[in-house]
């Protein structure tokens, strides 16, 4: 996300001719967008998207465990 934060200011920059960028060839202010594209393409061929959400869920799921336990008096089990 932060490649394409700054590919978008530094495109708007670019084309609002602020700054040195002005001066910089297109080229150079959209490396960060294909960056990004490179980014998204690795972190789905590997999974990476799917585990940190499945990671996500999990946590969620041990903490509403956790909380029912504490609420009936029982030590909740310590997160991995």
């Amino acid at each position: 996300m932060y490649l394409l934060g700054l590919g978008i200011l530094l495109a708007l920059l670019k084309y609002l001719e602020i700054g040195p960028m002005a001066q910089w060839s297109w080229w150079v202010v959209l490396i960060p967008f294909g960056l990004t594209l490179l980014w998204w393409a690795w972190a789905d061929a590997t999974g990476y998207t799917k585990r940190k959400e499945m990671e996500k869920v999990d946590k969620r799921k041990q903490d509403r465990v956790n909380k029912h336990k504490e609420a009936m008096g029982l030590r909740p089990r310590k997160p991995r």
